[in-house]
C-alpha cells in the first residue's frame, strides 16, 4: 500500500530552479534514503511533504489518517523543563487514561451491586480504557523512554538535567528522543546521525530497522544508508530517480546506467552521423529514386528517440603523494597515559606503525581520540608514556575544527604564506582543483563554509606532500561526491596515515587496521571497519558459548555444513558457466551487428529495395538481441555482487 506519494513536484525561488517535477512513491513500511549534493534541494523537498511550504506546481498524496514526523536538520529542544519530564510531554494523553482507569477502579470498588447498568457502564469503559492503554504503550513507556534515551546517549544521570542547561548536540537527541517516542507513521530525518557518536549511530540504525512503520532519511553517511535503507531516491540537475536497494546498490547501478547511456548516446550519435552521410549521398544521385529514399531517412531520423546526454556534476580533484621517503618504522608509541585533572582520558596506550600502514581510530566522545593527536603533535605532554618517529617522518595534519587556518587570511594569502617558493599561478591551479576559481581566490577564509574550509585544508595537505597524514574527522564537512574523491586519492598515496574518523564507509576504504579508544585502553584489530565488527562479534560470540558451554558441532550438523559448502561451489561453476555463454553471445551479435552495419554502408544495396529492407530488419532484430544479452549480462553481475 502507498502511504506516501509525489507528483511533478516543482519548486523554484526566483530565478533558481530547485525541484523540477519530481515524481516518486513510498510504500507502507518502506525505507528510504534520499541523496544528491548539497543544495540540490533535499530539504526543501521535506518541508513540501510536511507543508511547511508550497511547491510552484504538481500535489503531495497522503494516506488517509497517516501522521508525519520531521526532525529538522538543525533540530532543537527549548524547555525549562529535565530531561525526562520534556520527554514523558509525548505520553500526556496515556497519563490522562491512567489517571480515568485509576478513578474508575474506585467507582467500580463502591458498587455492590454489579446488576446495575450504571456498573456494566463503568465496566465497559474501563475494559475500553485498559486496551487502549496497552495498546498506546501505556504499561512500557518508562521503558521506551529509558531505551531511547540510552540508545542516544544520555547516562541515567542526565535524565534529571534541565534541557536549558545541555548542550546544542545534546538538545538535538533529545528533539530527536521526542520523535521517535511519538512513533509517527511518517518518519522524515534530515541528518540524523550528525550528533551521534558511533554507538549511538548504530543503536538508531538497528532502531529504524525494526521502526513500525514508514522512514525517508537524507544522510551523507554512506554506511547508515547501507545498514537501514531498501530504496534511494536520488535527487540531481533538479530531477529525481528512484532506486531498488542501499547505497552501494545505488552507486552501482548509478554507475553502470551512465556507462550505458554514454554508450548508448555515442552509438546513438554514431548512427545519426552514418545515416546523415547516407542522406547526403542520396541526395547528391539527384534522382527521383534516391530522393525518396533520403526523404525517407529523414523521417525515421526525426522519428528517433534521442538518448540524453550523460551530465556530469564537477567534482575536486586531488592527488596526494609523499615528497620525500622515511624509514621502515614510521611511529612507536609505548606506555602512553593522558588525563585532565581527575579526568583519565586513557593510560598504558601502545601500538606501532610502519611505513604504508592505515590505520583508523575509532571510539566515543570523550575517549581522548584527538588528545591523542594533540600528543602526537607535541601540542600537550602525556602524563607518562613515550612517542617516538621514525627517521625522516614529515606530518600532515588535517584539524577537524579547523584551527589550522588563518580567518583574516584571503585563500591565496593562506596558500602563500605557507608555500612561499609557488608561484601565483602554481597556487590558483592548486585552488582551481577545489573548484576556487576566478575571484573566489580572494575570499576571506572567515567568510567560507565548514565544507570551502574543509577544502582548503585538503589543498594545503596536497600540495604539502608529507609523508605521513594525521586525519582528524576529514569527511565532516564533504559531500558524498567530494568524500569518493577523497578516498580515491588516499587509496593512491604511497605514505602512511593515521585517521580519526566515525565514517565508517570511508574507514571501509582506506584502513587495514582498527584501533578503538574504550575503557581508557586500545584494542587493536586487523583489517577495515566490517572486519573489526565482523571480529568483534565473533570474539562476543565465543564468550557466549564459553558461558554457555555449548557443545561442538555433531556430525550431523558438519554433514550439513559440508552439503551447504558443496552447493556453494556448485552455484558459483553454473554462474561462471551463464557468464562464459552470455559473453559468447554477445561477441557473436556484436560481430554480427558490425557485418550488417558493413552491408548496409554499400551504395548498391540500395538498387535493391527487398534486399535493402531484409537488411535493415535483420539489423534491427539483431541490434534488439544485443541489447538484451547486455541487459542479461548486467543484472546477472549485479545479482552476483
Amino acid at each position: 500500500m502507498i502511504i506516501l506519494a509525489c507528483d511533478d513536484i516543482s519548486k523554484s525561488y526566483g530565478i533558481d530552479l530547485i525541484l523540477d517535477k519530481i515524481t516518486f512513491s513510498v510504500a507502507e513500511g518502506a525505507r528510504m534514503g534520499v541523496v544528491g549534493p548539497n543544495g540540490s534541494g533535499k530539504t526543501t523537498l521535506f518541508r513540501i511533504i510536511t507543508g511547511s511550504i508550497s511547491p510552484d506546481s504538481g500535489s503531495v498524496y497522503k494516506a488517509k489518517g497517516a501522521t508525519i514526523g520531521h526532525l529538522e536538520q538543525n533540530s532543537s529542544v527549548e524547555s525549562d523543563l529535565v530531561v525526562w519530564d520534556e520527554l514523558l510531554k509525548v505520553y500526556e494523553p496515556v497519563l490522562e487514561m491512567e489517571k480515568r482507569i485509576r478513578s474508575l477502579e474506585l467507582e467500580i470498588s463502591r458498587h455492590e451491586d454489579t446488576s446495575t447498568l450504571e456498573y456494566k457502564r463503568l465496566a465497559d469503559e474501563y475494559a475500553g480504557l485498559l486496551e487502549e492503554f496497552e495498546a498506546k504503550n501505556g504499561y512500557s513507556y518508562e521503558s521506551l523512554m529509558r531505551g531511547v534515551l540510552t540508545g542516544l546517549g544520555f547516562s541515567q544521570d542526565e535524565y534529571r538535567k534541565p534541557v536549558s542547561h545541555l548542550s546544542g548536540g545534546q538538545k538535538a537527541r533529545v528533539a530527536m528522543a521526542r520523535l521517535l517516542l511519538q512513533k509517527p507513521e511518517i518518519l522524515l530525518l534530515d541528518e540524523p546521525t550528525n550528533y551521534l557518536d558511533l554507538d549511538s549511530v548504530q543503536w538508531l540504525e538497528d532502531f529504524l530497522k525494526g521502526y513500525d512503520g514508514t522512514v525517508i532519511i537524507i544522510s551523507h553517511d554512506r554506511y547508515f544508508l547501507d545498514r537501514v535503507c531498501d530504496s534511494i531516491l536520488e535527487i540531481e540537475n533538479h530531477k529525481g530517480q528512484v532506486f531498488a536497494g542501499n547505497y552501494t546498490e545505488y552507486h552501482r547501478k548509478k554507475r553502470l546506467q551512465v556507462e550505458l547511456q554514454e554508450k548508448e548516446y555515442r552509438q546513438q550519435q554514431k548512427e545519426i552521423e552514418r545515416q546523415e552521410a547516407i542522406i547526403r549521398r542520396y541526395r547528391s544521385y539527384n534522382r527521383e529514386k534516391s530522393i525518396r529514399a533520403a526523404e525517407s531517412r529523414e523521417k525515421a531520423l526525426a522519428r528517433m528517440t534521442l538518448v540524453e546526454k550523460p551530465v556530469y556534476t564537477e567534482d575536486i580533484r586531488m592527488t596526494f603523494k609523499a615528497k620525500n621517503h622515511c624509514g621502515r618504522d614510521v611511529l612507536s608509541v609505548e606506555g602512553l597515559s593522558m588525563a585532565f585533572g581527575n579526568n583519565c582520558l586513557f593510560e598504558n596506550v601502545s601500538f606501532r606503525m610502519e611505513k604504508g600502514d592505515r590505520v583508523g581510530i575509532i571510539g566515543a566522545n570523550g575517549t581522548g581520540k584527538t588528545t591523542l593527536f594533540r600528543l602526537l603533535l607535541g601540542k600537550l605532554k602525556p602524563l607518562h608514556g613515550e612517542i617516538r618517529f621514525g627517521t625522516g617522518v614529515d606530518i600532515g595534519y588535517y584539524d577537524q575544527e579547523q584551527t589550522s587556518l588563518d580567518p583574516a587570511n584571503t585563500l591565496i594569502d593562506e596558500l602563500s604564506s605557507a608555500f612561499p617558493h609557488l608561484t601565483t599561478g602554481e597556487i590558483r591551479n592548486a585552488l582551481a582543483l577545489f573548484l576556487f576559481r576566478g575571484d573566489d581566490v580572494f575570499k576571506p577564509i572567515g567568510s567560507l563554509s565548514g565544507g570551502e574550509r574543509g577544502r582548503v585544508i585538503l589543498a594545503k595537505l596536497m600540495l604539502a606532500q608529507n609523508n605521513f597524514l594525521l586525519l582528524d574527522e576529514p569527511t565532516n564537512h564533504l559531500d558524498m561526491a567530494s568524500k569518493e574523491v577523497l578516498e580515491n586519492a588516499l587509496s593512491g598515496y604511497d605514505g602512511s596515515i593515521l585517521v580519526i574518523s566515525h565514517d565508517r564507509y570511508f574507514l571501509n576504504k582506506i584502513a587495514d587496521r582498527i584501533l578503538v579508544l574504550e575503557n581508557m585502553s586500545v584494542t587493536e584489530y586487523q583489517g577495515n571497519y566490517d572486519d573489526y565488527i565482523a571480529k568483534k562479534a565473533y570474539l562476543e560470540e565465543l564468550k557466549r558459548l564459553e558461558a554457555e558451554k555449548v557443545p561442538a558441532l555433531t556430525r550431523t550438523a558438519l554433514k550439513e555444513q559440508r552439503k551447504k559448502e558443496q552447493l556453494d561451489r556448485q552455484k558459483k561453476k553454473a554462474f561462471k558457466q551463464l557468464l562464459s555463454d552470455l559473453e559468447e553471445a554477445i561477441k557473436t551479435l556484436e560481430q554480427e551487428v558490425k557485418k550488417l552495419e558493413a552491408e548496409m554502408c554499400s551504395p548498391d544495396l540500395y538498387n535493391d529495395i527487398d534486399r535493402m529492407l531484409e537488411i535493415q530488419q535483420l539489423y534491427n532484430k539483431t541490434k534488439t538481441d544485443l541489447d538484451a544479452k547486455y541487459n542479461e549480462w548486467l543484472m546477472l553481475q549485479e545479482d552476483q555482487e
